[in-house]
């Protein structure tokens, strides 16, 4: 199977293919039967009775569009990447980028621990040094009391690991406990262990038990990702004297400027972690993960030292470009939506997703491939070239053209340079009058 997707995940001119083309390359590439990619997929995942065991108050539901990038090799394996989301060119930048790098070996991504994070808050702690130094010397037993609390996570090989005491102030304490949920996202067992262990340190601190919850900031967590580009690859195709931009060291050095502006100023980072989060999230939802967790989580990680800063950066490395992201992120491949939504669990094959670990490496992948294309773009282009051509295509869909009208439309939109409702309802007009 590794060694077809190696040789095939670079799919020449997919785009332009029609969708039945692309779903039947798509399913030959990944191995996942065309019969059952299709049938998931023209049903849009959940039916309503389904989502009416999900969700309260469900009147039915609500699609978006699910596409794969292309040409990404994580860690010397080729892959593809579902994506879920309702941004023009999020996926075809991802796919670009996965291109740029793909020359110097693609992504290198890690994950160095995988722990959840449960909080037992303590308040009116008299004694809050003496408290911490009774609780770290009760944590053998606090660990096996948590661990009673989740038998089939113990049954897997998880369960908690360690325990630490914070001390905020004003008699406060919060107690810290890591858990290794597996390939479980997390939220519940955590939850599960911190209400387990609560009253018990509760009795040994001394103090009034407060909230017992899971941490979004889940640092213990962390997922790193790195990759290069050569100058050349990051040049090629794009047109002579696009502001600037004449030669491939100026694109290296503009996005490099680009990241040093994030690195600098805090209004700068949010859009900059946005655009990483453009290929995460997608992933994400793709996959039947919970993405306010993991935002909640990357933009408090992204602020930890008091300034909000990028999650990537990007530097020269002699002649090449490098990039470097770190970020919190809390996936499962078990439990959940997983459960009951066959376009989650499509995703998972399509990406041939082996662990929770292996999703956080595949959706940081395609978060740092989205940074890249942005910082390209801005670097050179700008960002609404690209980015206004393919929305054309839904702005010509609103227009009321068909699907045999709707690239004449949106080129004729592109060639003009205006993306309005009112430009294409003209340029529509005039086409069916010819």
């Amino acid at each position: 199977m590794e060694s077809q997707v190696a040789r095939e995940s670079r799919i020449s001119g997919f785009y332009r293919l029609p969708l039945s083309l692309r779903r039947r390359a798509v399913s030959d590439v990944s191995g996942v039967d065309l019969d059952e990619l299709i049938d998931s997929l023209d049903r849009g995942g959940l039916d309503p009775a389904q989502a009416d065991k999900i969700v309260e108050n469900v009147l039915g539901t609500y699609g978006l569009p699910f596409g794969i990038a292309l040409n990404a090799r994580i860690n010397d394996r080729d892959r593809l990447i579902p994506m879920v989301v309702e941004e023009p060119s999020v996926i075809a930048a991802a796919s670009n980028a996965a291109r740029i790098v793909r020359g110097e070996g693609g992504f290198r991504a890690e994950v160095r621990e995988a722990l959840m994070t449960a909080q037992v808050q303590l308040t009116e702690v008299s004694e809050p040094e003496r408290a911490a130094e009774r609780l770290r010397a009760s944590s053998h037993d606090l660990l096996t009391l948590g661990s009673r609390a989740v038998p089939g996570l113990i049954a897997r090989g998880g369960g908690p690991r360690s325990l630490e005491v914070r001390d905020l102030g004003d008699g406060m304490l919060v107690i810290h406990v890591y858990i290794d949920c597996k390939d479980a996202m997390g939220a519940n067992l955590a939850n599960s262990v911190a209400e387990a262990v609560g009253s018990e340190v509760a009795r040994i601190a001394g103090g009034r038990l407060g909230l017992r919850i899971l941490s979004n900031l889940c640092d213990r967590r962390l997922v790193r990702v790195t990759a290069w580009a050569t100058a050349r690859d990051l040049r090629a195709r794009l047109e002579e004297g696009v502001d600037g931009a004449t030669s491939a060291d100026d694109v290296v050095d503009g996005i490099v400027a680009a990241s040093r502006f994030a690195e600098r100023d805090p209004y700068r980072a949010a859009t900059h972690n946005k655009g990483i989060m453009n290929g995460v999230d997608s992933v994400v939802v793709a996959t039947g993960n919970d993405y306010r967790a993991v935002e909640a989580g990357a933009h408090s990680y992204a602020a930890r030292g008091g300034v909000y800063r990028p999650l990537a950066v990007w530097r020269r490395d002699g002649e090449r470009l490098y990039g470097e992201l770190e970020m919190p992120l809390a996936l499962g491949t078990v439990g959940g939506t997983l459960r009951v939504h066959p376009t989650a669990r499509l995703a998972l094959k399509l990406g041939q997703v082996t662990s929770a670990d292996d999703l956080a490496m595949l959706a940081a992948s395609a978060g740092l491939a989205s940074n890249l294309a942005a910082l390209r773009a801005l670097a050179t282009e700008g960002i609404q070239r690209g980015h206004m051509s393919l929305h054309a295509r839904s702005v010509a869909t609103a227009a009321g053209a068909s699907l045999e009208e709707v690239e004449r439309v949106a080129s004729a939109l592109a060639a003009r340079g205006s993306y309005d409702l009112a430009a294409a309802q003209r340029i529509l007009r005039d086409l069916r009058e010819q």
